[in-house]
């Protein structure tokens, strides 16, 4: 991994049982990025903090800017093991590095639409790397689900929207409705292109995936 250098924060707990483990998945995707692209330089910051991570898998990634992301860990939470071990924890890898590769070219976004798509990327290159299926938070809602509550082309051209709501449900909401709705953009527009090169994969503009949800009802023009 010469281009990653990962910064071990044990301030807040020791990683010392589990720092071989948490290596050698790191490695596995590093690996994995490298037979599509050279991966980019990045500091990786990497935590112990009980309870401040997602529930169903022990840990959480973040990204910070191109050149950073951390990854925390609670080797506390019961699932945390099985995320070790299950490929889980590459898997969030990857998704983090392709916010890196996105925010070096066009940004994550500004724009609800421009989150959906930056989103349902990430989560779509970790499938076209590992072959994997998508995550819980990208299949939350079903088609028949999503089509009972349409997002229309106005609600993805706002730059000022609850992000939180979207992606997390803290709202009126349902847990994961921006993961799964960006998943789903994202894998229509993959569908309808075709193969996708490395430089597509990180700078494809959001209009573009955008214009093609709209063509495929996935968003509609008028609310």
């Amino acid at each position: 991994m010469d281009a990653w250098t990962l910064h071990w924060l044990e301030a807040s707990g020791s990683l010392g049982e589990i720092r071989g483990d948490v290596i050698d998945e790191f490695d596995v995707a590093y690996q994995a990025i490298s037979r599509l692209l050279p991966p980019p330089r990045l500091d990786v910051l990497i935590q112990r903090l009980p309870g401040e991570t997602i529930a169903e898998m022990g840990l959480v990634g973040r990204a910070y800017r191109s050149s950073m992301f951390s990854m925390t860990l609670d080797p506390d939470n019961p699932n945390f093991s099985s995320s070790l071990r299950n490929g889980t924890l590459q898997r969030q890898v990857i998704h983090e590095v392709h916010h890196c590769l996105r925010m070096a070219g066009p940004g994550y976004g500004w724009t609800l639409g421009e989150a959906l798509v930056s989103e349902g990327l990430a989560g779509q290159f970790v499938r076209q790397l590992l072959d994997s299926e998508p995550e819980p938070w990208e299949q939350a809602l079903t088609a028949a689900e999503l089509a009972c509550s349409p997002v229309d082309l106005r609600a993805l051209e706002a730059t000022y929207y609850d992000h939180n709501e979207w992606f997390f449900g803290t709202g009126a909401r349902p847990r994961w409705l921006g993961y799964t709705l960006g998943y789903r953009m994202v894998g229509h527009w993959l569908a309808a292109t075709g193969e996708v090169d490395a430089a597509t994969w990180i700078n494809v503009p959001a209009k573009d995936i955008i214009a093609s949800a709209v063509e495929a009802g996935i968003v509609l023009l008028e609310p």
